[in-house]
């Protein structure tokens, strides 16, 4: 267990308490529990699927653009309706990296609305280095919104703060009320939960590391952890952070001028336990078993499920119905579908050419059909069949 602080803002009290019906997804896969599973095990889920169309922008006013995370919405409370979609945005209007400060909720209609704006903190709450919106997105029992910043300062430069960045909690109406920070939270990337009885598990893979205590630059690669969150959800109360345990170390991070940073993304949590990782620099799958309930960290390349193939520098990732894996290439504007066991099945173009196009996916609420966000046209897509 890791040391851990959380600051909470003077609104934490503010929130409607409900009971979900089903888990919330994340654009890592979080397990679709209560989702109706249309594709059958014997058919690829990819297979079914034919036909990309445009939901709706993902531009709010302020003009943030670059969307990254996407998750469901499983119960309304506050400005969040069931069957919505939030969608994180990581660049401002000026497209700069690491600034994105805007959530926004997409009707399945296509309507948007914003769901909110985090240009700054509550003085009562910190966030190291500031302010930029990641593909770590989640919605917890009550109507919390958890989301991971990793920000950038002077026109897209990472800051000398260590650990960097942060996890902000949102109230069902938007508003900051903590933030979970710790030396095991360094450049959250990505999310998928798992919520059981009052509690939840939230699996973070990281894209920096530095020595402990040591600011200033940072190096421009590495080796950095996935670590899991253990939260309780009390009735009527804001989400409380118990502890963070690392559960894999060893994975590649870089800096990357077009991408900003490269490192472990896309997370998905099989319903046996395991936490399947999509790493963009080793080009890989890998598999970190019994991670909800693993003490000790395994090597990012002790257990690679899949590598290089059809995978072009996967980033998304989440869980199919049927069982397997669909991640989202950023090299290329592909989705491949995976099997437990490692096997690449089928390959879908989601964006022709769309090299640097792909992040945050899910499946559909209806569990037929894949949303991913394209950070080429800043909308919200869908797959069908």
């Amino acid at each position: 267990m890791k040391q851990v602080t959380v600051r909470i803002g003077a609104a934490a009290g503010i929130g409607t308490a409900l009971v979900l019906a089903a888990a919330a997804c994340s654009p890592a896969g979080q397990v679709a529990g209560g989702r109706p599973a249309k594709a059958t095990a014997a058919r690829p889920f990819l297979d079914q699927l034919h036909i990309v169309s445009q939901v709706a922008s993902t531009v709010p006013a302020n003009g943030d653009v670059n969307p990254y995370g996407v998750t469901f919405v499983p119960q309304s409370a506050g400005r969040l309706v069931r069957g919505d979609v939030l969608v994180s945005n990581f660049n401002s209007k000026a497209n700069i990296q690491g600034t994105g400060t805007t959530i926004v909720q997409v009707a399945p209609d296509g309507s948007v609305s914003q769901f909110a704006t985090i240009a700054s903190l509550p003085r009562s709450l910190a966030c190291p280095g500031g302010i930029g919106l990641t593909t770590a997105l989640a919605v917890l029992h009550g109507g919390w919104v958890v989301v991971g910043s990793l920000p950038t300062v002077h026109g897209g430069v990472l800051p000398a703060a260590n650990p960097l960045g942060c996890l902000i909690v949102l109230n069902s109406q938007g508003k900051p009320v903590q933030t979970w920070t710790s030396p095991q939270i360094n450049g959250p990337w990505d999310m998928t939960v798992r919520e059981t009885g009052g509690k939840a598990e939230l699996f973070v893979s990281n894209v920096l590391s530095r020595p402990a205590g040591g600011n200033g630059t940072p190096p421009p690669a590495g080796l950095c952890d996935v670590v899991r969150l253990d939260v309780t959800l009390p009735s009527g109360g804001p989400p409380r952070l118990a502890s963070t345990t690392v559960i894999g170390n060893g994975f590649v991070w870089q800096q990357n001028k077009a991408a900003l940073i490269q490192g472990p993304t896309g997370l998905a949590l099989a319903a046996n336990g395991t936490l399947y990782v999509a790493s963009a620099v080793g080009n890989s799958i890998s598999a970190i078993p019994d991670a909800v309930n693993r003490t000790a960290a395994l090597s990012g390349q002790a257990d690679i499920v899949s590598r290089g193939g059809r995978l072009n520098g996967p980033l998304g990732l989440t869980s199919a119905p049927n069982g397997d894996l669909i991640a989202v290439n950023g090299g290329d504007g592909n989705a491949v579908e995976i099997t437990p066991a490692g096997r690449q099945v089928v390959t879908r173009t989601l964006v022709p050419g769309g090299a640097g196009d792909l992040f945050g996916v899910t499946t559909d609420a209806d569990g037929d059909g894949l949303l991913f966000v394209n950070d080429g046209t800043n909308a919200l897509d869908l797959l069908s069949g």
